[in-house]
């Protein structure tokens, strides 16, 4: 049945198409002293339309504003493992929706759709110590595994991760331990040669941790990170920790963060100890040589990019804001909320 309209002053005019009613409002305070069931207001105090429905005042469904953000999210670094021969820690695991390639050679992930209002909880996860898996970067339900540790000597095994630990030697040679699928690869295998006993690199992002066959360099190369512009720059992330050496060279981790192993040169008198992974870059540890003790992994990170014109400013964790051409950036770098 249409409805007709009337003109009448004391009548609701429901039949214009360009008008618009005004609700009696108020505050909190200021709400009937004896409200009916059926009573519908504005609450000025909570920017709400509400209703009495006899026993309480509820609020009203409303139409709540989505939006879509792009992500980094790095988990920390691997441990490399220590001392002697020890493997390169694995990189944290790499999961992003920026770019067409995520961690592990994954195809990048879909963006996130965020609803206004809501607080999202960023978790950053720590570098792991000597020995130790790297600790778990969380962005709402984007959970990034920490990268495993590198194997110490054949008594420790290396451990999986986001990306995973390199194998250690000594009597024999160790298995690469695997990275995690969509976040990061493989590390590599260790040399058993007795005369020149070499740990193998960890996992990065990008790249399976190298092997170490060679008999005259160090240990293994860590696998690199991967490559993207989500701040507005191109930098690498989630770099594998080098293997640690009893030859003559160190081995460099991998691009994105990842520390060197140890090394030592037996035909003179020097020795290197493995560096660890740079902080908030999920680059791993490197390994331990002989004598040089092998490194922490690095922390990780996450980024946010969104629209200006959809960003709140709503944020705890000072991260950093910065702006690429029409959009909004948030880097943290320790834990914290966005509220949409």
């Amino acid at each position: 049945m249409a409805i007709t309209k009337v003109n009448h002053p004391d009548l609701l005019d429901l039949a214009s198409d360009t008008g618009a009613t005004v609700f009696p409002k108020g505050t909190t305070a200021e709400r009937p002293v004896s409200p009916e069931a059926g009573y519908i207001r504005f609450n000025t105090t909570d920017d709400v339309m509400e209703t009495y429905d006899g026993t309480e005042w509820k609020v009203l469904d409303t139409i709540i504003p989505t939006y879509d953000v792009d992500y980094l999210v790095v988990a920390g670094g691997g441990g490399g493992g220590g001392t002697t021969y020890g493997g390169g820690g694995g990189a944290g695991g790499l999961r992003t929706s920026y770019g067409s390639v995520s961690g592990g050679g994954s195809a990048a992930e879909s963006s996130l759709t965020l609803a206004g209002g809501t607080e999202y909880t960023i978790t950053i996860g720590a570098g792991g110590a000597l020995n130790t898996n790297g600790e778990d970067s969380v962005f709402s339900e984007i959970t990034s595994i920490g990268g495993g540790r590198g194997a110490k000597r054949t008594t420790q095994q290396p451990l999986s991760g986001g990306s995973g630990g390199g194998g250690g030697s000594y009597a024999g040679m160790t298995i690469g331990a695997a990275g995690t699928s969509g976040q990061g690869f493989a590390g590599g295998n260790s040399n058993g040669t007795p005369s020149t006993l070499q740990g193998g690199g960890g996992g990065g992002a990008g790249e399976v941790g190298h092997n170490e066959a060679s008999t005259s360099t160090g240990g293994a190369e860590g696998g690199d990170g991967l490559e993207l512009s989500i701040n507005g720059t191109a930098t690498y992330y989630a770099g594998g920790g080098g293997g640690g050496a009893g030859g003559k060279a160190v081995s460099p981790g991998g691009a994105g963060g990842g520390g060197r192993g140890a090394g030592y040169n037996k035909w003179g008198t020097g020795q290197d100890n493995a560096l660890p992974g740079t902080a908030n870059t999920g680059g791993a540890g490197g390994g331990g040589g002989y004598p040089g003790a092998g490194a922490a992994g690095g922390s990780g990170v996450v980024i946010l990019r969104m629209p200006t014109d959809k960003y709140s400013g709503t944020t705890t964790g000072s991260p950093t804001v910065t702006t690429d051409g029409s959009d909004t950036i948030l880097t943290y770098t320790s834990s914290g909320t966005y509220t949409a």
